[in-house]
């Protein structure tokens, strides 16, 4: 995860009334809002199924029925994966009655239930209370007001007595369980303690994580920047925030466009044009492109692309003068080479890389670089100077700042 995003869980559990299973499709249109409401760079979403889902209606139907999440961004645990971690790392889960959900509430993270069959329960249980305590999904209204209004009103300890009911021995598990296993085989235990593996940490970079890595954004793109007018001294800034499918950003519509014409990238300039350099009239100069990675499995989604991507590339400057062959409508293309690097074509042949700085903690910074071709492609189609940021980027999103360097090459 990157700075400033948030991590948003799906849980469900077995069985005809689950989150998976309820016969008012709720999952479906909980997926829908997943994938067009929240901005991709904002949120990191995350699904961890029961594996009797998975054994049931077997692994291809199951990542067919998420396949269109997934390529906009959902990552999907696999059945005997790490949904540990990403449950201390979530900041909230939608879920249902089943014991991943409860164990989320036990450890203080915000609950909201998608599917809670009340009379599937014994009502003294403590799953029950989670029922009896836990907000409710409005499947029928939208998704980002509920989950601002959940993470708002929460407390860490609004289900304190959910915690006192997940165990009677905190910590003694593994020493109760061996000595209970080998009792029933009447054998003597190892002398050794009994104890249970930590959970890895979360890694930075290339190490080694058991964390999934995010799924490949294969949906277009819909892109709102905003380029902000900066004093001599600052560097230039440019905000920018996705959405997958290019059906979001009706709920979050950017501000009025500025009178002033916007020159398009790959227009040729004519004397009756104003330089490219004239300085621009208000503080804050909002657009819209849209983004399309080349493996996206509708390809003809790629005749809207103005920026066309791609990542690990083996040789990516050879990919980007291709890329603008193949798709002539587009104005630039992008490759991630580098989890804080990437490297774009201009029209005009260039080759500009933007790598962003590490943060303030020293590690690398791990927003997704495409980030910074769409800012770079803010700036271009302003009419604006490349050479102007060689000084360097400042690009916002998530409401986090990536300060970006920037080098340019000319064209080959």
């Amino acid at each position: 995860m990157s700075a400033g995003q948030r991590l948003v869980v799906v849980n469900s559990t077995w069985g005809p009334r689950s989150l998976f299973g309820d016969a008012d499709d709720v999952l479906p249109r909980l997926l829908e809002s997943i994938t067009r409401e929240l901005p991709v760079d904002a949120y990191r979403r995350c699904a961890v199924l029961h594996p009797n889902i998975w054994h049931g209606h077997g692994p291809g139907q199951v990542r067919a029925w998420l396949r269109r999440a997934e390529q906009a961004g959902l990552t999907v645990v696999p059945p005997l994966g790490p949904w540990r971690q990403v449950l201390a790392a979530a900041d909230a889960v939608i879920g249902d009655h089943g014991s991943v959900t409860y164990y989320a509430a036990a450890i203080g993270t915000p609950v909201l239930l998608g599917a809670f069959p009340e009379a599937d329960l014994d009502p003294a249980s403590p799953v029950a209370e989670l029922g009896r305590t836990a907000p409710r999904l409005r499947p029928y209204e939208p998704l980002l007001p509920q989950l601002d209004e959940l993470l708002a009103r929460h407390h860490p300890d609004r289900h304190a007595q959910l915690t006192a009911l997940a165990s009677s021995s905190p910590g003694s598990s593994a020493a109760l369980l061996r000595r209970t296993f080998y009792g029933l085989m009447g054998l003597a235990e190892p002398s050794a303690p009994a104890y249970l593996p930590r959970l890895l940490d979360p890694t930075y970079g290339d190490l080694p994580s058991d964390i999934p890595p995010a799924s490949p954004l294969l949906a277009p793109l819909q892109v709102l920047t905003h380029l902000r007018d900066h004093r001599p001294a600052a560097l230039p800034e440019i905000a920018v925030t996705r959405h997958a499918d290019g059906l979001g950003a009706a709920a979050h519509p950017a501000p009025a466009p500025s009178p002033e014409p916007i020159a398009s990238p790959a227009a040729t300039p004519t004397t009756s044009q104003a330089p490219a350099h004239t300085a621009l009239p208000t503080a804050s100069h909002p657009g819209a492109h849209t983004a399309v990675h080349e493996d996206i499995p509708d390809v003809t989604r790629l005749a809207l692309a103005d920026l066309v991507l791609h990542d690990s590339r083996p040789e990516p400057a050879a990919w980007t003068r291709e890329a603008m062959r193949r798709h002539r409508h587009c104005a630039m293309a992008a490759c991630v080479t580098a989890p804080d690097t990437c490297l774009v074509r201009l029209p005009d042949g260039r080759l500009v890389t933007l790598t962003a700085a590490p943060g303030p903690d020293g590690h690398r910074d791990l927003c997704d670089p495409a980030v910074y071709a769409s800012a770079l492609y803010a700036w271009y189609e302003r009419g604006k100077p490349v050479e102007e940021l060689l000084d360097g980027l400042v690009v916002v999103t998530a409401g986090t700042s990536h300060h970006l360097q920037v080098s340019i090459t000319p064209p080959r």
